[in-house]
């Protein structure tokens, strides 16, 4: 007996919670206006808000560097809004 592991006992499909989370996602532009320890950056926003950044993931093992001054592409989620995930170092 195979056993679907997409279905819930009433025979509808089961929601992926990686895939609702994605779209709550806020992406915006920013400039980097301070280093500090651990990969955490001072970033202005371009609506002028202040926001703690820090490097995500895949920048970290390529090891991109980031520096005061750079403009970079930062991911939010509403529920915080003085934090984001810095995704993308722009030109």
């Amino acid at each position: 007996m195979v056993q679907n592991e997409n279905k819930n006992p009433d025979g509808g499909a089961v929601e992926d919670p990686r895939q609702s989370r994605g779209n709550q996602v806020i992406k915006k532009e920013g400039r980097v206006i301070e280093a500090l320890p651990n990969a955490f950056f001072k970033v202005v926003l371009d609506d002028g808000k202040e926001i703690l950044g820090f490097l995500s993931g895949k920048m970290r093992m390529n090891r991109i560097t980031i520096l005061p001054g750079d403009k970079v592409s930062v991911e939010m989620t509403p529920y915080d809004e003085g934090k984001g995930r810095i995704v993308y170092r722009l030109k």
